[in-house]
């Protein structure tokens, strides 16, 4: 499944606390950094079970968009704790 947020972080911050999750805030399910790059991270867990998440910055927003099969409640966990930008109502 695929799942997308936005957030005022940058991509460096997003992959950071991915890092950090994953392996802390999800102990039954830890999945561990297997490849990384500056705007992006595959996470290695259980069987072999993979999560990957990439970041685009655009309009002083990032966009987040993680893919899995087995880890889509950790990850709509994990994205529900980066901040969002406000709302500018017209």
């Amino acid at each position: 499944m695929i799942h997308e947020s936005v957030t005022t972080l940058s991509a460096a911050e997003v992959i950071e606390r991915a890092r950090r999750f994953f392996a802390e805030r999800v102990p039954a399910n830890a999945a561990f950094p297997e490849k990384q790059g500056p705007n992006w991270i595959v996470l290695r867990g259980q069987g072999g079970e993979e999560i990957s998440l990439a970041v685009t910055t655009a309009d002083g927003v990032s966009k987040v968009r993680g893919s899995t099969l087995l880890f889509d409640q950790a990850v709509g966990r994990f994205l529900s704790t980066l901040p969002t930008p406000a709302t500018v109502s017209a």
